[in-house]
Parts: structure tokens; sequence; C-alpha cells
């Protein structure tokens, strides 16, 4: 099957463009959360939002989307503002206090679902999808909300978009400057609660806090920059849920919540492996680099030095006494200080093995070198004289 007729049929439209959605939101607003050292916000959020789905359902009757959703956020906002309580009224960390509110209102929402259950009422069939998702339930109208939904949440991003930048990077400075930075981190925290809401139709409460996470945490290692590595977490996000919106159909079998949540964990892990300057592969790359680069200019010193010592800046070492000096060979150090045109072999003795010479950019590269270290003057008058 290929993709314009895989597209062609209408449930995997809908759930490839929700889940697309789902993307964006989670990894625009997941950036602050993680930025703000709050990774465990979209875990309390999304399972904080349970009661509120129940609560929703009790009201209304029935599984309409809408109300549900919105009972959702309503519990949501909640968990976030008791949350905020505790950390600002009472000696809990951070992690204290996002632990203490998920327990609570989750067990709540069981205990409401439990009771839900009890009911001999038929319209509470597949409210416990709301656990673990159930994407393949997605109709046109509820594409209209989450379209609505991330809209609206990218719309006050940037309309705050400076605020927002300030708070979660210094909040003591936005204290100086008189933001509201109480009535900021609220409405963060809230925006954070939207996207949890709209994700839990797709991957449900348990894995919801992956997808405010993981796209988060794989643009920030590729970037510095508050800018791009949003727009980033926005692409990692929406790729993952269409890429796999798409696996799940095509496999048959396969629930989709769990499916993009692997897609998004196999972009963190792409990103933790091969990003520049963060990258594991990188880091190993650079310290490899960082270790020729020093034997390189530890070599060259040496041959410096040599010269000081005979007062001659051209004086000629033999390869293996530099081999039996390092305790290793030394032939591919020289044949790149020889590529770089600091060094040069001597036709002088070539009867008696292979012999090196600095040249003059090798003495001057070599007299900065140990400047920078704080005695590269020494001897170096001496090094003139004998060089004239």
């Amino acid at each position: 099957m290929d993709l314009l007729s895989l597209l062609s049929d209408f449930t995997i439209r809908n759930v490839t463009l929700g889940a697309m959605l789902l993307g964006i939101s989670s990894g625009v607003l997941g950036s602050f959360a993680v930025l703000r050292k709050q990774s465990l916000l979209g875990d309390m959020l999304s399972h904080a939002a349970l009661p509120g789905i129940c609560l929703g359902f009790i009201i209304v009757g029935s599984r309409q989307l809408l109300p549900l959703l919105l009972g959702a956020l309503v519990s949501g906002t909640a968990a976030a503002l008791f949350m905020l309580l505790l950390i600002n009224r009472s000696r809990l960390k951070t992690d204290a206090a996002l632990g203490s509110a998920l327990s609570f209102f989750f067990a709540i929402g069981i205990v409401l679902l439990t009771y839900i259950q009890a009911k001999p009422d038929a319209n509470q069939a597949g409210l416990t999808a709301f656990l673990f998702g159930q994407a393949a339930s997605i109709v046109p109208s509820d594409l209209w909300i989450l379209g609505s939904i991330t809209v609206l949440a990218l719309g006050i991003v940037l309309l705050f978009w400076k605020e927002f930048k300030v708070v979660t990077f210094d909040l003591q400075f936005a204290n100086t400057l008189g933001f509201p930075t109480g009535v900021l981190e609220i409405l963060l925290t809230s925006m954070v609660a939207l996207a949890v809401v709209m994700g839990l139709q797709f991957v449900g409460v348990i894995l919801m806090a992956a997808m405010i996470i993981a796209p988060a945490v794989a643009a920030r290692q590729w970037t510095e920059r508050l800018e791009l590595m949003v727009f980033l977490a926005a692409l990692f996000g929406a790729l993952s849920g269409i890429v796999g919106a798409l696996i799940s159909a095509l496999a048959r079998g396969l629930a989709t919540g769990p499916v993009i949540v692997l897609c998004a964990s196999a972009i963190v892990l792409v990103s933790l492996l091969f990003a520049p300057n963060r990258g594991l592969v990188w880091a190993s790359w650079q310290t490899r680099q960082q270790h020729k680069t020093l034997r390189s200019r530890q070599l060259l010193s040496n041959l410096y030095k040599l010269g000081l010592t005979h007062a001659d800046p051209h004086y000629r070492v033999e390869e293996t006494m530099m081999n039996a000096y390092y305790g290793m060979q030394t032939r591919d150090i020289f044949k790149r200080l020889e590529s770089r045109g600091l060094i040069k072999q001597s036709s002088h003795m070539p009867e008696e093995g292979r012999h090196w010479e600095l040249t003059p950019n090798g003495i001057e590269e070599a007299r900065q070198f140990l400047h920078s270290l704080g005695n590269g003057d020494m001897g170096q008058d001496e090094v003139q004289h004998a060089g004239a």
C-alpha cells in the first residue's frame, strides 16, 4: 500500500492529522517545561486529568469529547495550581510537590472511574481508553477541537514570547523587570495542561508525559537557542506523530499511542548519540581529536625544547628515539605535523634512520604554545642567536 492510498483512508487521515497537531503543541509547550526543570510536569498533569475526564462524563452522561477535555483541563489546571501552592507555601522541593499532586489527583481519578464502571450505564463503555489512548476513535469534529487548541496554544506562546523566555531562564530578573511572574508561571503551566489534554485520546494518561518531554529533550541536544529549540521540538513532535500513526496503520494490531511514543523515543536516542556538540558520538570524537591535538603539541614542544638545549632551532631528532621516549609509535603524529608544514624529514642522515626537524612555522607554533603555558619565552634569544 503506497502513502497516497494510505492517507486517503478516512480513519488513518484523521489519526495522522491529529497526531501531527498533538506533536506540534507538545513540542512547543514541552520545551518550556524541560527548560524550567519541570520534566515531571507532563506526567503529573496527564495523571491529574483523569478525575476531570470522569467528572465531565458524570455531568454530561456521555463520552462527548469536548466536555471530557474541558473536565481534564480543569482538573489538570487545579493540580498545577496545587503543585505551585506546595512549592511556594511549603518547604517541599519541585519534584516532591509534583509527586504529591500526581498521586493525589490520580487516586481521585481511579476512585471516580471505579464508581462510573460500577453503574449500569452503557455510555461509560470505552471510558478506560483514556488511560492508554484510542486514536482510532478520532473524527473530523475532534480534529477541529484539537486544531483550535493548537492554534490557541501557539498564539499565546507567540503573544507572551518575551515574558515566557525571561521567566524560563531568570525568574529573579523577571521580577526586577516588574513582570507578573506568578501569573506567567500559572499561564505556562496551564498551557502544558492544555497540551496534555490534547493527547489523552491519542496516547492516554499513562504515556502522555513522553510526548511532553521527548521532543523537547531531543531538540535541546541540537541547539543552545530557545527559538530554534522550540521549532525543532515542534518538528520532532509532528514527525513522531505522523510516522507513529502511519506505522500503526501499516502494522495492523499495533496501538497508535505507544508507537508514537516509541518514535519520539527513537528521535531522542538519535539526538543523544549524534547531535553536534552534545551527542555522545560527537563527544567521543571530540575527545579523540583533543587527544591527538595534545599529543601533537607535546611532540612539537619537545622538538622545540631539544632545539633550545642544543642551541639549534632545526635540531634533527630520530623517530625511534621519540618512540622510546613516548613509549608508543609516533609515526602518525609526525605525519600529521608534516602535513601541516610544522616539521619535515631531514635528508642529512638517511642511513641512520628517519630524522625530523622543525620548520620555521613549527618553531613559531611551538613557541606560542609554550608561551600560552607560561614558559614560551625561555631560551628564545638563544634559539634566535643559534639560528642566526
